[in-house]
């Protein structure tokens, strides 16, 4: 899979050289099982036609760049994560546009026209709740028009869990309450986190979201082994952190995953 970092200094050069494409469009924070659905719909059309699958994220997060950044996002993964993940969904290119207040003023037709007809898209595939263009005025039901009819589109159904839509602001909530063992139904997987361990402490990569303070059920995963473990989510001045007493001890230093199955205890003082 090729990784495209996308931004208006290289859009020129980017658009002389695309081919025909099936494009899925969106932020895909956390690739749950909705943004699953976009993408394997968009490769299920990519096949048919015999084209390969593009899909197009946005970075940093339109509501961090809309506020001046008065409204942080807490992203679920990290770009290198999600790259990862993408690769395994089959899809031949990730193009990351760079979203600032020029990107988010286009027209809906601006973009279009930019990022996905001079990309040489030729069928779009989104979430029935994908906007684009300024103030988010363009939506999956005007595409096609905003195209001239170039572009076909596919809007994908809402996909749910006990009727609530599936999304990363539904997945944040439940690591904010940390209700870790809810997350396998929303994400298709139970929630993991990778991290280093130095033979002290466990350090995570900021751009993963921590459960709620409590201990937790967990496995702790490299590529070694696997071992079922409890750690705790602590809470101090410059944030959360994962305590591991002397799990690790016997773990040889490096990458470690953090797959979460459910809190024990809710008190973030808990000791271990």
């Amino acid at each position: 899979m090729k990784t495209i970092y996308l931004n208006k200094e290289n859009l020129s050069g980017w658009q002389k050289r695309a081919s025909s494409n099936v494009m899925a469009l969106g932020y895909f924070d956390g690739l749950h099982r909705g943004h699953c659905k976009v993408i394997e719909t968009a490769r299920s059309i990519a096949e048919e036609k015999g084209l390969p699958l593009t899909v197009m994220s946005f970075f940093p997060h339109p509501k961090t760049v809309l506020s001046n950044g008065k409204e942080q996002v807490h992203y679920l993964m990290p770009l290198s994560e999600k790259e990862e993940r993408l690769r395994k969904l089959g899809v031949d290119t990730f193009l990351i546009v760079e979203f600032d207040k020029e990107f988010a003023g286009l027209l809906p037709e601006q973009f279009v026209g930019k990022y996905l007809i001079d990309l040489e898209v030729v069928h779009a595939v989104a979430g029935f709740d994908f906007s684009y263009g300024s103030k988010g005025a363009g939506n999956m039901d005007r595409l096609k028009s905003d195209s001239a009819g170039r572009v076909e589109t596919t809007k994908v159904a809402k996909v749910t869990y006990r009727n609530e839509k599936i999304g990363s602001t539904c997945i944040r909530e439940k690591l904010f309450c940390g209700n870790v063992e809810e997350l396998p139904h929303l994400l298709g997987q139970a929630y993991e986190v990778k991290c280093q361990w130095n033979g002290t402490c466990l350090e995570t990569d900021p751009d993963y979201l921590l459960p709620a303070p409590g201990r937790y059920a967990v496995t702790l995963k490299n590529e070694w082994g696997s071992a079922f473990a409890e750690l705790s989510v602590m809470e101090q001045a410059g944030g959360l952190s994962l305590s591991c007493g002397n799990l690790l001890k016997d773990f040889v230093e490096g990458p470690l995953t953090v797959t979460w199955h459910n809190r024990i205890v809710e008190n973030a003082a808990v000791n271990v």
